[in-house]
């Protein structure tokens, strides 16, 4: 289980606070207007923001002894992150050595394989659609194979069709693998179609999560502000 255990965060004049839980294998969207802190809050939860006061717990453990790169998450951006002088199969071993050797490799093409990319392996990201470096990178947080997953926004600079499908795969294939997973977006539809619970991010504090139907339907004002009529 993530716990956000009386976080707050701080940059500059800007304050953010976060008392709440995600239950394990689930998703939860979080919601809120530009500049309200949701990929703040991700960048604390991921170890790039030192809180101000509070923890990160996974399963009781205080996170902050660690490093980025040894927490037991893995994250998605909405670029990708891919490296252009890479071929796509390079890319993604990454996910497993900085240094990958030929086993890494062979499970970054079956990676690569598993969300429609085989063949493709040694193009690089320039030779890529939209759609299809948004899958490699997708492949890379597979092949880490971690529980908890953080995504700010990947797939939303792709068309809506191109949007639902890439969201749909990586909900079937992370709530499968039993992954927690944390969705940062700016539209609804999203989290009515992924997201078990809605994290409310407005007003310097992130709430604690709601049931993603019912909040949806008849949202409190922070959030009804912010989506219009």
């Amino acid at each position: 289980m993530l716990r956000l255990d009386s976080l707050a965060l701080a940059q500059g004049d800007f304050r953010l606070t976060a008392d709440l839980a995600v239950p394990p294998g689930t998703w939860a969207a979080l919601l809120g207007p530009s500049g309200g802190g949701k990929s703040t809050l991700l960048s604390a939860i991921a170890g790039f923001l030192p809180p101000a006061q509070g923890r990160v717990l996974w399963n009781g453990q205080d996170l902050a002894p660690l490093p980025p790169g040894q927490r037991p998450l893995s994250i998605l951006f909405q670029d990708g992150n891919l490296f252009p002088h890479l071929t796509a199969v390079q890319n993604v071993a990454l996910g497993l050595s900085p240094r990958p050797r030929a086993p890494d490799r062979a499970r970054a093409a079956e990676a690569l394989a598993r969300v429609g990319l085989a063949g493709l392996q040694d193009r690089r990201p320039a030779q890529l659609s939209g759609g299809q470096q948004a899958r490699a990178a997708l492949a890379r947080v597979l092949l880490q194979d971690r529980p908890l997953v953080l995504m700010d926004e990947p797939f939303g600079a792709l068309g809506p069709a191109l949007k639902s499908e890439m969201l749909a795969l990586a909900r079937d294939t992370l709530t499968a693998r039993g992954a927690t997973v944390l969705l940062v977006t700016h539209d609804p539809a999203d989290a009515r179609a992924a997201a078990d619970s809605v994290i409310v991010v407005a007003e310097g504090r992130a709430h604690p999560p709601a049931p993603a139907t019912s909040l949806l339907a008849a949202p409190p004002p922070a959030l009804r502000a912010y989506l219009g009529p």
